[in-house]
């Protein structure tokens, strides 16, 4: 039974093995769905709503990235250097601190917001892609294009709630007015609380907290992104418009991407010229 099972993990650890293709679609339909999930979690109605299905997917969601994690650890030939490479420390990242909520520690208790850097696991579909054998070019070009597009998207739109959003998120709103009533002298009326920007210290009012939750926080990302914004949304923290500008500059760079897309595209549709894919 061992040597099956050992069997089957070094077929699924084979990049050209049909196994190790299908395992790698799984994870990444995983990859998709988390995202999505804690976009949606950090929207109060949906998270009070939908609670135990959002559990549920958590949980599940772990034991596949635990077993990828350690399939991935116990097949590298070089295990010290995947352990600690980029993608050895995102695929920890990504199933750690759900395991440390788990344990329930006090100390750990900002665990749950580096949840958030499961986003960056996003990128790792852009490796499947390109391991393709895509007859299409083209087909190849636009899904490598989409994947990182929506990469960016909720990449730069759960920044902007971790560095901005969280400042003012109820949590945050009640702890901080728990925090003045406690000190306030008997008799007298307690300060409203009123979030701060940690690095220049201004105080944020009611009516510039915009990024409540990720999905608040994709309208923006998506306006940025494009080129056009509206300024509807804007960031008023100096760590929130450093991801504004580091956004904008990633708009700019996907931008040209899509218009080389669009030419390689016309070219072959209208002069039947052959692509190739850039190595």
């Amino acid at each position: 039974m061992k040597n099956i099972v050992q069997n089957i993990g070094q077929m699924c650890a084979i990049p050209t093995h049909k196994n190790y293709k299908l395992w790698q679609r799984i994870v990444n339909v995983f990859i998709l769905t988390s995202c999505i999930g804690l976009a949606l979690q950090t929207v109060p109605s949906c998270l009070s709503e939908y609670k135990t299905i959002f559990n549920i997917l958590e949980w599940v969601t772990v034991a596949i990235f635990t077993l990828d994690y350690i399939s991935n650890l116990f097949y590298s030939e070089k295990k010290f250097k995947y352990a600690f490479s980029v993608w050895g420390i995102i695929d920890l990242i990504s199933i750690l601190p759900s395991y440390l909520i788990f344990l329930n520690l006090s100390v750990l208790q900002g665990a749950r917001m580096l949840r958030l850097l499961r986003t960056a696991r996003m990128l790792r579909i852009i490796l499947d892609v390109d391991a393709q054998k895509i007859s299409n070019p083209l087909i190849a070009n636009l899904k490598v294009y989409l994947i990182i597009f929506f990469a960016t998207l909720m990449i730069s739109s759960t920044s902007m709630y971790a560095v901005e959003g969280t400042l003012y998120s109820p949590e945050k709103i009640e702890m901080g007015q728990k925090a003045l009533n406690a000190q306030a002298k008997p008799g007298q009326e307690a300060e409203v609380f009123m979030p701060k920007d940690p690095i220049s210290g201004a105080a944020i009012p009611a009516d510039k907290r915009f990024f409540t939750s990720i999905p608040e926080a994709m309208w923006w990302s998506i306006v940025t992104l494009s080129t056009t914004g509206y300024g509807d949304l804007y960031p008023v923290t100096v760590k929130g418009r450093i991801v504004a500008g580091m956004t904008m500059f990633l708009g700019l760079v996907l931008f040209g991407i899509l218009l080389n897309l669009i030419g390689k595209t016309v070219m072959f549709l209208f002069f039947g010229e052959k692509l190739k894919r850039d190595d």
